[in-house]
């Protein structure tokens, strides 16, 4: 079966009113769907009064022309009203309560995700303008793109913003010609790419036509005069070409999808200014691609377009018998078409078209000319699956509305003061963020601001925020950081960073800071005599000072140095109380008045959760970060806790000392 694929946009009239366009939807949706959206317009309308879009178009004419273009791709309700309502927030001081109590958490979301992409955008615009490297501009670009995409949690945000920017651009022509360029560049770089990745491609083709209709205008004008005629035109005459097509498949019994569509003039430009080739030396700008089942249908329905028209035998390509280094395949061929017009026809299979389009050799990738991440690539696959606009695009809304963080829960985007944007792994703290920057300003961080409030340095950063580091002018990383239990560092980059400052230290200031470090353990664990020595070779050192030159310089954790402690601190214990097995405790080892295994001297605290006092029989408790704790030996908790971790209990008793001032209950 051939199905043609011929999807276009309808302009809406300057003079469309909220009351004509809502009747304009009333076969479209249901009563209950109307009278959502025209409760949006009637509160828009008010607000929007007497104010203009930065084009100079009015506010409400601009509104209603975004949900046009959203009626055009089958958006549900919800995506309309709040198409209508997105300049709300900036008329509307308690937008949030209103718009909550009026449409719903959903609605108010959608509001909610397109005021946050504004402002991000706008931020970090000015930061794109402001890179004159050319590296570092295009990869603050793509940045900005990848954050767009991470910072709202519903795709449909993404989709209302590509429409909002389609009808600026269509309301740009009278504008200056200042405005016209920013805005157009913006387009380019960041909203065109975006719509191409996420395969809204009827939105792309006009979002880079009327870029470059006011970037190079002389050119633009050039090449729309060398096509000669109107674009309805050009996509009639591809109509026509793949009904003929469509007919001589049929009749061969081919089952196949046939699409087509004119170049547009932004493709053209580009191909000429990419390959150097003057306009008589396209054949493309005319294209219709071929889908079927299998290699064997490929070259049959080759063989049927090369029977319907003359071949332009230099253009053909067989990248099916001899794949691109990308593993792309398809036949491409070249004919001259009705009335002497050259047309591209692609042909491939529909697994080779998925690969294309989603797989390594994505469309995408190759336009851009850049390689991207494995993990991005397949996000947005998945995303370009949804966003197949067909027919049945409303049926997918409720998938539309399930993209959220999850899709890029692996990175957190977040701007400098000045409004670069840095990218960080998921969980990333202001520590992550000062090294990403440069080392020196990581080592000298001792604060941070986000959106204008101190936090801690362990904070998580969250997408969109704007982060400030607090530093001294002289400074060194805090061994805290690496403690991987304090969460002070997320980026392994980073982290080796910290490290490798305490790598450089000399020999003697490595053991003293170890010896801090294990000084500080072993006072946190309440532990005051423990054999050193042998807590080296637990850990696999020859030397105790090899052992506390490694503490220092960060080659090992206080975490496993603080295991080690407690694993040697029982073996100790009963060592120590052998020789006293039939002897009663060392009475001046007994000041606290508590023996543990034989010996007194040991910090211990009684346990809150039963309280245990003399004579009570009691037990003592290895914790992790709070020395020896003393329970009943008839303690739930303890009781409980001791079934997994024997190597932790300790024999305790009451000193007589203590026992001889006590007096027996009665």
């Amino acid at each position: 079966m051939v199905s043609i694929q011929h999807t276009t946009f309808i302009s809406p009239s300057t003079d469309l009113t909220a009351q004509s366009w809502l009747e304009m939807l009333a076969h479209t949706f249901s009563p209950a769907q109307l009278a959502v959206l025209q409760r949006a317009c009637a509160l828009a309308e008010p607000h929007y009064a007497g104010k203009f879009e930065l084009t100079g178009t009015p506010l409400m004419q601009h509104a209603l022309g975004t949900a046009s273009i959203l009626v055009a791709m089958h958006m549900d309700h919800e995506t309309l009203a709040a198409s209508i309502l997105y300049a709300i927030p900036v008329y509307l001081p308690d937008w949030q309560e209103v718009l909550s109590a009026q449409f719903g958490a959903s609605i108010a979301m959608l509001v909610e995700g397109i005021s946050r992409m504004e402002q991000i955008q706008r931020l970090s615009e000015l930061s794109v303008r402001a890179t004159q490297d050319a590296a570092a501009h295009a990869q603050q670009i793509e940045a900005l793109r990848k954050m767009l995409l991470a910072m709202v949690q519903d795709i449909r945000v993404v989709l209302i913003k590509l429409a909002e920017r389609t009808q600026a651009l269509r309301s740009l022509a009278s504008s200056s010609a200042e405005l016209q360029q920013r805005v157009a560049q913006t387009t380019r770089n960041i909203f065109a790419p975006l719509a191409n990745r996420l395969g809204v491609w009827q939105m792309k083709w006009e979002l880079e036509d009327l870029s470059v209709r006011y970037l190079e205008p002389s050119l633009y004008k050039k090449i729309a005069k060398l096509l000669d005629e109107r674009r309805v035109d050009r996509e009639q005459y591809i109509a026509d070409f793949i009904a003929r097509l469509h007919l001589a498949l049929q009749h061969a019994g081919i089952a196949a999808e046939v699409t087509g569509r004119p170049k547009h003039i932004y493709s053209i430009i580009n191909k000429m200014q990419r390959k150097q080739l003057d306009f008589n030396e396209l054949y493309d700008v005319r294209a219709v691609r071929i889908l079927v089942k299998d290699v064997q249908a490929c070259y049959t329905a080759l063989s049927i377009v090369h029977e319907l028209w003359p071949a332009i035998q230099s253009e053909f390509d067989d990248y099916i018998a001899r794949p691109k280094s990308n593993d792309y395949q398809s036949l491409h061929t070249a004919v001259i078409g009705p009335r002497g017009l050259a047309v591209e026809v692609q042909i491939r299979t529909h697994e080779m078209h998925q690969h294309s389009e989603l797989g390594v050799a994505a469309h995408w990738r190759y336009k851009e000319g850049k390689q991207s991440e494995a993990g991005f690539d397949e996000k947005i696959a998945w995303l370009r699956q949804i966003l197949e606009w067909q027919e049945d695009i409303a049926e997918r809304v409720n998938s539309l509305a399930k993209f959220n963080h999850e899709l890029f829960h692996d990175r957190v985007y977040v701007l400098t003061p000045q409004g670069k944007i840095i990218d960080l792994p998921k969980g990333a703290t202001p520590v992550d963020f000062a090294y990403s920057l440069h080392t020196d300003l990581g080592h000298r961080t001792r604060g941070a601001k986000v959106d204008g409030s101190i936090v801690s340095l362990n904070y998580k950063l969250q997408n969109g925020q704007r982060v400030e580091i607090l530093t001294t002018k002289i400074g060194a990383p805090s061994r805290d950081w690496i403690n991987p239990n304090l969460g002070f560092l997320q980026s392994s980059r980073a982290r080796a960073k910290v490290r490798n400052w305490f790598n450089n230290l000399s020999l003697d200031d490595s053991i003293a800071q170890g010896r801090a470090q294990l000084d500080k353990e072993l006072q946190r664990l309440g532990v005051s005599a423990v054999n050193q020595e042998k807590l080296a070779q637990r850990l696999h050192f020859n030397k105790l000072d090899e052992l506390l030159a490694a503490l220092g310089r960060g080659l090992i954790t206080p975490r496993r140095v603080a295991l080690a402690i407690q694993q040697e601190l029982p073996q100790k214990i009963i060592e120590a109380a052998k020789p006293k097995i039939s002897k009663a405790p060392d009475e001046k080892l007994a000041a606290n008045g508590i023996v543990v295994g034989g010996i007194g001297n040991l910090t211990t605290q009684l346990a809150k959760c039963c309280n245990p006092v003399a004579p009570q029989a009691i037990v003592g408790y290895i914790t992790r970060d709070r020395g020896i704790t003393i329970h009943r030996d008839d303690c739930p908790f303890m009781l409980r806790m001791l079934e997994a971790r024997q190597e932790r209990k300790l024999s305790a008793q009451w000193s007589t000392q203590l026992l001889s001032k006590t007096k027996p209950s009665i």
